[in-house]
Formats: structure tokens, C-alpha cells, sequence
């Protein structure tokens, strides 16, 4: 008796119906650089033309971690794709790199084309945000490597910048002003704490919180929000000397990778306003301030470090730009960061 693939659990008509639904979302990040269409074995982008002196490439790659649980247990996979873009896309461009294309790696036990579609959806609505192509990915069956029902999503992007316009903080000194970018919330990062904290019980996860002014589920799968079109407006009329995203580690382990030797950071906490979810974080994890902003980005998605006497300038632009942005602290003499 012959034994196929198909008994082993993998279904190679699944995914053939999964390349079918996706095709629709990944259209909508094409632009006149994608040589090809979706289902070569590698995905072709032009840079001819481009008007780079020096012409660098940046890449970038992450996943969204444990936050898939939350759409796992609500069956909202619409929006983990946008946190896998931001999380890649918003890297490369503290360095003051365009994204240019984006490949997904999506895995799962058992392939559901719809929900592979709709993940992928959300990927593709990712990269319109960034404006970059989806060029390609992987969608990988794996019987019993997977619990049923779940999946894991990974991302790769690359971008380019002008060689000697890359942004990587050297010229960051004492006194210059630091300026946070609102987040949207906890993004992708500490879900692990956060999962411990609420929990997975539907139920509690469906409740409205008054403070909120949303279900506790919707609050944590709000989608990272994605800065690539703010930064890279923002840096065509203003010196921004280091950005640094906010994702795991928070403000105390990703604020100093931008830093050059002897200078660290001073941040006023009380300098704006946290999202309501990071005071529920914080009722029910007990941790001091030290504790959360290393874990959490607490209401902030980007740092930049910038000249104190165009700090004002680069605020007023940014929230020209929609954004909502403070004057959170400085750079000083030293190492680490305090806040005050």
C-alpha cells in the first residue's frame, strides 16, 4: 500500500489554494521596481535609477513572538502581519534607510489557506505602511512540529541608504535633546509577561475596560505602528543624529545602542502621557519604573536624538506629520540611562 505525502499531514493542495488567496493582498505593495510576480524561487527588485551617491544596503529581520497567542485565542489574524513589517521595517530605518522589500516566513502544523491568507493580508497592509514590496516568502507545513491551530510569522527586510548620510549616533553629545514618538501601545514586545498577566481566557480577554475604552483583547492586538514614513519625511530637512526603536529591552537597552562612548541618557518619565494599558501592567505586575522600562516601551515607539536647538523644531513637524511627540529627556555625560 502506497503511502503519500499527503498522509504524513502535509497537503500540497492547501497550499497551492494559500498562494491563490494571498496573491490579491501582495499585489497591493507592488511598485514599478518588482521584476516577476509571486511563486519564483526568489523575488527581483530594481534599484536601477535610484539616486543614492554611495548606495548601502540595510537589512533587518524579526518575528512577533509570543503576541500570536493573543490572535491564536481570539482568531484575529489580521493584524501580526503589520507587527512583523513594523518590527523589521522600523529597525532599518533608524538608520535612515528606505525599505524596499519584504519576504515573510509563515509556518505552521496544518495548513489553513484562510487563515494563512488573512495573516498574509496584513503582512501586505504592513508594507503599504512602510512602503516597501512584498516580493516573496515561505509558507511551510510542518505536521506535529506545531500545536493545532497555531502558527509562527517571521520577516525580512531590506532597504537602502545614502553611505554618508547613514544615521548611527556618532555625533550624539551632551546636552542634545531626546524626542519620543508615541506608540500604539505594547507593540510585539514583553508579551511573555503580558500573557502572564491577562491571561488567555477568552472571557476575561472580551471584557471592556473603562479605562481602556476597549476590550482588554483589542488593546493588545493593536498593531505596532509603523514610523518609516514620518522618519524618512523628518530627515530630509533636519540633522537627527541617532533613533532608536523601542522594542524589547525598552528605553534602558535600546536607548544606548545609539550612544557613542561616554554618553548615556537622562528620562523624565512624567514627560508625557502613558497608554491606559501600561497602568494596568503595571497595577498587576507590582515592578517599579526600573523594571518596566526594560521590558515595555511604555507609550513610546522611537527615540531621537537631536540638537537641543532644534528640538522644538522637529516636535512641531512631527506632530505636523500626525504624530504625537515629546520632549522626553537628554543626553549627558556617562553610561546607561537614569530616569528621573
Amino acid at each position: 500500500m502506497a503511502v503519500h505525502y499527503k498522509d504524513s499531514g502535509v497537503d500540497v493542495e492547501r497550499g497551492y489554494k494559500a498562494v491563490e488567496l494571498m496573491k490579491k493582498h501582495v499585489a497591493r505593495t507592488y511598485d514599478g521596481n518588482v521584476l516577476g510576480d509571486i511563486g519564483s524561487f526568489g523575488g527581483f527588485y530594481s534599484i536601477e535609477g535610484m539616486k543614492y551617491e554611495k548606495p548601502v544596503l540595510v537589512a533587518g529581520t524579526d518575528g512577533v513572538g509570543t503576541k500570536l497567542k493573543y490572535a491564536f485565542t481570539s482568531g484575529r489574524h489580521n493584524t501580526v502581519g503589520i507587527d512583523c513589517v513594523a518590527m523589521c521595517a522600523n529597525d532599518i530605518v533608524c538608520q535612515g534607510a528606505k525599505p524596499l522589500l519584504f519576504l515573510d516566513y509563515f509556518a505552521t502544523g496544518r495548513l489553513d489557506p484562510e487563515v494563512c491568507a488573512t495573516v498574509v493580508g496584513g503582512v501586505a497592509e504592513g508594507c503599504v505602511r512602510a512602503g516597501c514590496a512584498l516580493i516573496g516568502g515561505e509558507t511551510a507545513e510542518m505536521p506535529d512540529f506545531y500545536p493545532d491551530g497555531e502558527y509562527d510569522l517571521a520577516g525580512f527586510c531590506v532597504g537602502i541608504a545614502d553611505r554618508d548620510r547613514v544615521i548611527n549616533g556618532a555625533g550624539i553629545l551632551p546636552g542634545d535633546a531626546l524626542i519620543g514618538i508615541a506608540s500604539s501601545g505594547v507593540h510585539s514586545n514583553g508579551y511573555s509577561l503580558v500573557r502572564k498577566l491577562f491571561g488567555c481566557d477568552p472571557t476575561e480577554l472580551n471584557k471592556t475596560d473603562k479605562r481602556l475604552g476597549s476590550t482588554v483583547i483589542d488593546a493588545l492586538l493593536t498593531p505596532t505602528k509603523i514610523y518609516v514614513k514620518t522618519i524618512l519625511s523628518l530627515i530630509k530637512d533636519f540633522e537627527i543624529k541617532g533613533i532608536a526603536h523601542i522594542t524589547g529591552g525598552g528605553f534602558i537597552e535600546n536607548i544606548p545602542r545609539i550612544f557613542p562612548k561616554g554618553i548615556g541618557a537622562e528620562i523624565a518619565v512624567g514627560s508625557y502621557p502613558r497608554p491606559p494599558i501600561y497602568s494596568l501592567i503595571e497595577e498587576r505586575a507590582g515592578l517599579p519604573d526600573r523594571d518596566l522600562y526594560n521590558t515595555f516601551n511604555m507609550g513610546i515607539g522611537m527615540v531621537l536624538a537631536v540638537s537641543a536647538a532644534i528640538a522644538g523644531l522637529v516636535i512641531s513637524r512631527l506632530e505636523a506629520l500626525g504624530e504625537k511627540a515629546y520632549a522626553v529627556g537628554r543626553a549627558v555625560e556617562g553610561s546607561g540611562v537614569t530616569l528621573l
